[in-house]
């Protein structure tokens, strides 16, 4: 193992996933890129090209490679969002290009997970994951950035698209890790490199989401959402550790809603087929001591590990913008 990473574990066989934590903010608001046309001649053509708005990179079909880790990991979070009511991500190519400047950077300075990155480090195009993304060509007046870095290590044979599963997976479990499964974003960059660590292969993967968007449909919305099955039923010491854990504790509830609202969750509960019960912790944005969590979602989870193959009723209650409201559904978790 490296020194100063931590795991985060959503898979049953001999892995080990090391996650850098999430986070958002920044840029405008909930509309769309803005464009600074140059002086003009008086012919009326532009001295300067216009700028990029936050839409002109975007691609209507994913240019990732057929069975590559990227593409894994754009139709398994997409896959998941849609599923409960949150819109689908447009690939942005830019974005893209600010992903993989930090998959690569991560790959040349010895797979140390982080979200930064160090001016005098090799392969360093920026600090945050909005100054990469406005270094590769995105409007800084639109971003809302919001990312993840993974790294994953195993024994195992598997294919990259296995690879790009699991770290998806990954990341839907953590408190502090699902932002791109229920952020109210619409485009998202992917960056992938693989090494070799102890002989055994080491991937990084790397996403990239903005471009703050209205959401449709009665919010907040949740998730995991009515019906999941596969919830990853335990996650073992993310970075940063969320509050009142020690060591494993269970899969996130996540609710969220729209730029401007705030959501405070105030109760959660999970019920197995046997009846019992496990009180949640509630995590809100002005209650997160790391102060990764967004004024307009919240998050729920146990402080200790699910159980496998189990179903599970989920209760939650809170208020959006003062007005309380209440979600119920229900998950499987995997084995």
């Amino acid at each position: 193992m490296k020194k100063n990473i931590s795991t985060l574990t959503a898979i049953s066989f001999a892995a080990v996933l090391a996650l850098a934590a999430c986070g958002g903010g920044g840029g405008g608001g909930d509309g769309g890129g803005s464009s600074n046309g140059g002086s003009s001649n008086n012919n009326g053509s532009s001295s300067t090209p216009p700028a990029s708005t936050a839409t002109s990179a975007n691609v209507t079909t994913p240019q990732y490679a057929a069975n590559s880790a990227q593409l894994a990991i754009f139709n398994t979070i997409n896959q998941q969002r849609q599923q409960c009511g949150f819109p689908a991500l447009t690939e942005n190519t830019q974005l893209d290009t600010a992903s993989q400047a930090h998959a690569d950077y991560i790959g040349k300075n010895g797979g140390t997970i982080t979200d930064s990155e160090v001016s005098t480090n090799a392969s360093y195009t920026g600090v945050t994951y909005a100054d990469r993304a406005t270094k590769a060509g995105y409007p800084a007046s639109t971003v809302f950035m919001g990312g993840e870095s993974a790294g994953y290590w195993t024994n195992a044979t598997l294919s990259e698209a296995a690879y790009g599963t699991n770290i998806a997976t990954a990341w839907s479990s953590g408190v502090y890790h699902v932002g791109a499964f229920v952020w109210p974003v619409t485009q998202i960059g992917i960056g992938w490199n693989e090494t070799t660590y102890s002989s055994f292969p080491e991937a990084h993967g790397v996403i990239t989401t903005a471009n703050l968007q209205k959401m449709s449909g009665s919010v907040p919305l949740m998730y995991p959402c009515d019906g999941a099955t596969g919830v990853p039923y335990k996650v073992v010491g993310e970075t940063p550790t969320p509050p009142n854990t020690n060591g494993a504790f269970g899969p996130t509830m996540a609710v969220a809603s729209n730029s401007g609202d705030t959501v405070v969750l105030t109760a959660g509960t999970l019920t197995d087929t046997s009846g019992n019960v496990i009180n949640l912790q509630v995590l809100n944005a002005s209650t997160d001591p790391n102060k990764l969590v967004q004024t307009f979602e919240a998050r729920a989870y146990s402080a200790t590990p699910l159980t496998a193959n189990t179903k599970y009723s989920v209760s939650l209650s809170g208020t959006i913008n003062g007005t309380p409201f209440s979600r119920t559904g229900s998950f499987t978790t995997g084995n």
